[in-house]
């Protein structure tokens, strides 16, 4: 496996070879990914292509490391990108008459952004105890609380109730006090 800034330089330097490496290994999962999750075989491209356009031009921007694999990470990029995508489709209205195109740069800006915010989420929520992580863990996939009593082996969903809450309330702390969160949240 190569590291990570070899593929991120490869999309910044226009290099095929290295592209066309990154297509074969990483899209067939992506591809499978959004085809399970009412997409197509064209929009699994439309999204990776715009994966791939936000990660050269924040690259482009800023360089930044990758904690995970540059597959890892393009996957992530590429899963937010479609939920992203099936929330809109949620929101469309048919109009009759003529509708302004959305400005493609603005997308890439926003999506970008909206990536930037999930990877603080996440350094952040490495800073809580694995307790905590646990419960958050189980609590953003909407897990039922009595489901979660019983698997982490709590007397009862009051206590899990009580868990969330406290943990909620430390990741708020631990992120709040961090100056990026000032400048992600005015954006």
């Amino acid at each position: 496996m190569k590291d990570q800034s070899t593929y991120l330089k490869a999309l910044l330097n226009d290099d095929t070879e290295q592209i066309l490496h990154i297509y074969k290994n990483c899209f067939p999962n992506v591809k499978r990914f959004i085809v399970q999750n009412n997409g197509e075989q064209a929009d699994a491209e439309d999204i990776f292509q715009k994966a791939l356009l936000q990660l050269t031009v924040r690259y482009r921007k800023e360089a930044f490391d990758i904690t995970s694999s540059f597959e890892a990470y393009l996957f992530t990029v590429c899963k937010n990108l479609w939920r992203r995508e099936l929330n809109k489709s949620k929101q469309e209205v048919t109009i009759d008459g003529v509708v302004e195109l959305k400005n493609e740069a603005r997308e890439i800006a926003l999506s970008s952004l909206e990536q930037e915010r999930w990877e603080f989420f996440q350094e952040k929520l490495e800073l809580i105890s694995e307790n905590c992580k646990q419960i958050l863990d189980r609590f953003f996939k909407k897990m039922a609380y009595k489901d979660i009593a019983i698997e982490l082996e709590y007397n009862d969903e009051n206590v899990v109730r009580q868990r969330v809450f406290k943990c909620k309330s430390k990741l708020t702390e631990i992120i709040r006090q961090d100056n990026r969160f000032n400048e992600l949240k005015e954006i």
